[in-house]
């Protein structure tokens, strides 16, 4: 019994690396492929939070329910002038895209859908210097129903009931606008 024991105890204290088994799967089916890496800003100043906000709204009213599809690019217009140290940097009713880069479908319970746009393309400004990433989600009903659910649960086959209310879709209209930051000073 002892024996199992420090066994044990030794295989927990070692993090079980004597048993590693080595997966070459990825190695394997990736040797051949030539993969591209996404850029990133590498030299970020973490101290520096100097940002001006740029002001975007679609060109084309769009819903995620049918209008969008992952890769697409879509037109904006910059609705107020990006000023920087009293420097016009853009000016307003200038044209801009997004590449939309992931859409997460609604879902049950009232879980809305989302969508993440990302490389921007603002006028002269330098993508690197714009935000990554942009999330904008749709109507949240998550609040009405988990409520309704636990209230309807004490008769049984009707809290399930509820399983099927769905959240809202991702919209952009003409006259919503939405914000992204350039950041001046990051290299």
């Amino acid at each position: 019994m002892n024996k199992s024991l420090y066994v044990l105890l030794f295989f927990l204290i070692s993090g079980g690396s004597v048993f590693a088994i080595q997966d070459n799967f990825v190695n394997t089916s990736l040797a051949d492929k030539n993969l591209e890496r996404p850029y990133y800003q590498e030299k970020y100043n973490y101290e520096d939070t100097a940002s001006v906000p740029v002001k975007l709204a679609v060109t084309n009213r769009v819903k995620s329910e049918k209008d969008l599809y992952e890769g697409q690019e879509l037109e904006f217009r910059v609705t107020e002038n990006v000023v920087y140290n009293h420097k016009i940097l853009v000016r307003s009713g200038t044209s801009a895209t997004a590449r939309v880069e992931t859409i997460i479908a609604n879902g049950m319970n009232g879980i809305p859908a989302s969508v993440i746009l990302g490389d921007f393309k603002v006028g002269d400004l330098e993508s690197s210097r714009l935000t990554m990433e942009y999330e904008k989600y749709g109507m949240d009903l998550s609040l009405f129903v988990y409520p309704l659910k636990w209230l309807l649960t004490p008769l049984p086959p009707t809290g399930s009931c509820t399983n099927f209310i769905k959240g809202g879709h991702v919209k952009f209209k003409e006259n919503k606008e939405i914000t992204i930051y350039y950041h001046p000073n990051w290299l």
